[in-house]
C-alpha cells in the first residue's frame, strides 16, 4: 500500500456490495482491503491498521471481543452496518460506544462516503490514518 493511502477494512459476507464500495473508495483514493470474518479482519489490521474499519453488524455482534480488538490507525473509527431486510441484531454496550456509525447499506451508501471522505480529510490535516515512516539514520 502506498504510504499516502488511507486504509479502509470492509468486513461482512455480502461479497457483491463490499467489493462495490471498495471499487467506489478505491476510484476516491483509498486503499480498502475486503475480509470475510472479524477474525480475518483482525489479522490483517495488525500489520496495517485501518483508518476506517466498516464491519457488518451481523459478524461483529457475535464476536464482541475480536471487534473490540481490531487495532485502527491514531484517530481512526469503528463503523457498523446492516443490509436492507436484515434483522436488526443486538450490540454489548462496550461495541456500542465505539461505533461512530451504524448504517443500513445500501440505502446510506452515500452516507458511508462522505464520512469516509471525511475522516480522511481530517486525517491528512492531522497527519493521522498513516503508517509511520521509517527513519534511517546514517
Amino acid at each position: 500500500m502506498p504510504k499516502d493511502m488511507t486504509q479502509i477494512l470492509l468486513v461482512g459476507t455480502e461479497l457483491p456490495l463490499l467489493e462495490g464500495l471498495a471499487q467506489s473508495f478505491a476510484a476516491l483514493g483509498f486503499a480498502p482491503i475486503v475480509a470475510q470474518s472479524v477474525h480475518e479482519a483482525r489479522e490483517l489490521a495488525v500489520q496495517h491498521p485501518p483508518l476506517i474499519a466498516v464491519i457488518s453488524r451481523g459478524l461483529a455482534a457475535p464476536a464482541t471481543t475480536d471487534t473490540l480488538s481490531i487495532p485502527l490507525a491514531p484517530g481512526g473509527a469503528l463503523v457498523l452496518y446492516r443490509v436492507v431486510g436484515s434483522p436488526l441484531v443486538t450490540l454489548s454496550p462496550s461495541v456500542q460506544r465505539v461505533v461512530l456509525a451504524d448504517l443500513t447499506l445500501p440505502l446510506e451508501r452515500n452516507r458511508l462516503m462522505a464520512l469516509v471522505q471525511h475522516l480522511g480529510e481530517r486525517a491528512k490535516m492531522t497527519g493521522r490514518g498513516r503508517e509511520p515512516e521509517s527513519r534511517v539514520e546514517g
